[in-house]
């Protein structure tokens, strides 16, 4: 149903048109089964409109006011119910309109009303388990059920007397009816805004139908009373303000939405409110349960009633200690449970917290460290350039000797293999920013990271293997960025493989369609969780070895070069990282593969 500016307006004139019809019939058509039956049947249609005018609400993605207004509608239904029963005995079996089963059903129908206000849906509470309400809404009913099996069942069952049953139904129904209306208009002076007319117009709702019931009980006390008269006026009116409830807040906001406005100032006028709610809750449970000994101890002392009542009182009493004592020892459990969840997620993030400040100066030192490296570098360099230049004019001269020139060659390589190892260190310092980024050879940004990688290897039980494919495509990307993640990943299978005194890494790169494809196979004793390898702060290593983030920036690195990777335990043992690359597509080789190319393992020295 799409709500109109004009919706709240017809409701309300249709409201005030079905309460003149009911009047005009009460005082035009004079008593008898005509009136009685169109009574009944008013009374029985009359909560469906109510209850279609409250469920209008429950459509918010907030579960405490869907289920504010739920609550509401299921105090309607258990109303329609009891009227049910009575049009069942007045017009059906033309039968008194006093029944034990409906009478209890009308009692009840408040029980869900109450709890409704119990649910402060105008608070903005944090996001507590919708169990709570159960437990909530199942522990009042309890005690009401308790009450009225108490107050009023013995006067039908045990000592049967109409007049005493009458006036303690009447009492305890009075008594249920002024605690709602209590409660709304406790709400309303709280609230502000929309919630504020909300509650004013449940408030009034109750204080209407307490009248509604006193009227009456006096009309049939007096033997003036008969269904579809003027008494049941108030009634009437009463179940047309309670939907008067749902029309203020279906007006006030499409489908019960607030407005920004309407929301900062409930948020504002509940925060404190909000704090509080478990501390009252807790409060409301161990007073229903310390009010049965309570009711207990007058029975025995004070009340005056027959002693069968008495001993069926105190029966009753004792029986309900049971079911009232489980649900509030339930309730403090699952208080209980979400407290050490609490406490648990709050030590993890504690914990999280000091990971990532150590990182924070971990990656400070490294900055440093990375400066001081790279003046080094840069000094290195010159030295290198000059024995370079030097042993290329011993392999030219004529009157060097066969080993003097052989001296100098060997000179020159081992020079050589210095500057690559140094612009290598340079290189894996750099950045570059993602719009920068260039056409990268995959295979020899791998062959550097490996190079890298091997120079603390010397002494350890551990090879890196190369086997780069032949032709594989090139990618676009940051060569720095890429050489970070593939030298991470060697250094966390070294790492691995020296848990088990040595191993072999094994670095593969390949084509498969339009990626290209990396793979680093070591002989380690496995990952024990490989999809939580990617997660923020997984590590298996020892405090001091790693904060569990190398990986994860590794994955975000990956993704933001728009490709994948995964890792996984091989069957024959050790674990597997794939990484897989979108290519450059005027890259890709005029030839397709049939077979992928090894290139020689290179062992380190």
């Amino acid at each position: 149903m799409a709500r109109t500016p004009r919706t709240p307006l017809v409701l309300t004139i249709s409201c005030l048109l079905l309460l003149g019809v009911y009047a005009a019939v009460s005082v035009l058509v004079p008593p008898g089964p005509g009136r009685t039956a169109f009574g009944d049947i008013f009374q029985c249609l009359l909560p469906l409109l109510v209850n279609g005018v409250l469920l209008m609400n429950a459509v918010t993605p907030n579960w405490r006011k869907n289920y504010f207004w739920m609550l509401l509608a299921l105090g309607g239904s258990l109303w329609l119910g009891g009227q049910f029963i009575r049009t069942y005995t007045e017009v059906y079996q033309h039968g008194a309109i006093t029944n034990p089963i409906g009478d209890i059903v009308f009692f009840l129908h408040t029980v869900p009303m109450i709890a409704a206000l119990t649910i402060q849906p105008d608070m903005h509470h944090d996001n507590r388990k919708l169990q709570y309400g159960y437990v909530d809404f199942s522990l009042l009913l309890s005690w009401w059920v308790y009450l009225y099996l108490f107050a009023v069942i013995p006067w039908r069952y045990v000592v049967v007397n109409d007049l005493d049953y009458t006036q303690a139904f009447n009492v305890i129904c009075t008594f249920e009816n002024l605690v709602f209306a209590a409660g709304a208009m406790l709400l309303s002076l709280r609230a502000t805004g929309r919630w504020r007319r909300i509650y004013a117009h449940l408030a009034g709702a109750g204080a209407m139908y307490t009248v509604a019931s006193l009227v009456v009980n006096l009309a049939i006390h007096r033997h003036v009373y008969s269904t579809g008269s003027v008494y049941d006026l108030p009634a009437i009116a009463s179940l047309l303000w309670l939907g008067t409830a749902g029309m203020a807040a279906y007006g006030s906001g499409s489908k019960g939405y607030p407005s920004k406005t309407a929301e900062s100032q409930e948020m504002l006028s509940s925060a404190s409110a909000s704090r509080n709610e478990v501390l009252w809750a807790s409060r409301l449970a161990r007073a229903a349960l310390f009010s049965l000994a309570v009711i207990g101890i007058w029975c025995v002392k004070i009340s005056q009633a027959p002693m069968a009542v008495r001993e069926f009182r105190t029966l009753v009493t004792l029986a309900a200690v049971l079911p009232l004592g489980f649900l509030v020892f339930l309730r403090h459990e699952l208080m209980d449970a979400e407290r050490l969840s609490l406490l648990r997620i709050s030590q993890e993030s504690i914990d999280n917290l000091k990971r990532l400040q150590m990182q924070f100066v971990q990656s400070e030192k490294l900055a440093s460290l990375g400066q001081l490296a790279a003046g080094a570098a840069h000094e290195i360099n010159n030295p290198l350039t000059a024995i370079l230049g030097y042993s290329e004019l011993l392999i030219d001269d004529p009157s060097s000797g066969e080993r003097a020139r052989s001296l100098a060659e060997k000179i020159r390589d081992q020079a050589r293999r210095t500057k690559l190892l140094v612009n290598n260190l340079l290189s894996f310092a750099r950045q570059v920013p993602s719009e920068q980024r260039s056409v990268v050879d995959v295979n020899a940004v791998v062959t550097s990271s490996a190079q890298l990688r091997r120079l603390d290897l010397r002494g350890k039980n551990i090879r890196i293997e190369l086997q780069t494919a032949a032709a594989i495509p090139a990618v676009r990307g940051d060569p720095n960025q890429l050489l970070q993640v593939f030298f991470n990943i060697i250094n966390n299978a070294v790492d691995a493989m020296e848990e088990v005194s040595g191993g072999t890494l094994t670095v593969r790169t390949l084509s498969e369609r339009e990626n290209v494809v990396i793979l680093f196979s070591d002989t380690g004793p496995g990952v024990s969780e490989p999809r939580l390898v990617f997660d923020p702060f997984y590590t298996t290593k020892p405090v001091g070895k790693g904060t569990g983030l190398g990986l994860s920036i590794c994955y975000g690195l990956i993704h933001d070069h728009g490709g994948q990777i995964s890792c996984y335990n091989r069957a024959e043992g050790g674990a597997t990282f794939r990484i897989e690359l979108p290519a450059v597509p005027a890259m890709f080789p005029s030839r397709v593969f049939t077979t992928l190319p090894r290139g020689t393992p290179v062992k380190s020295s």
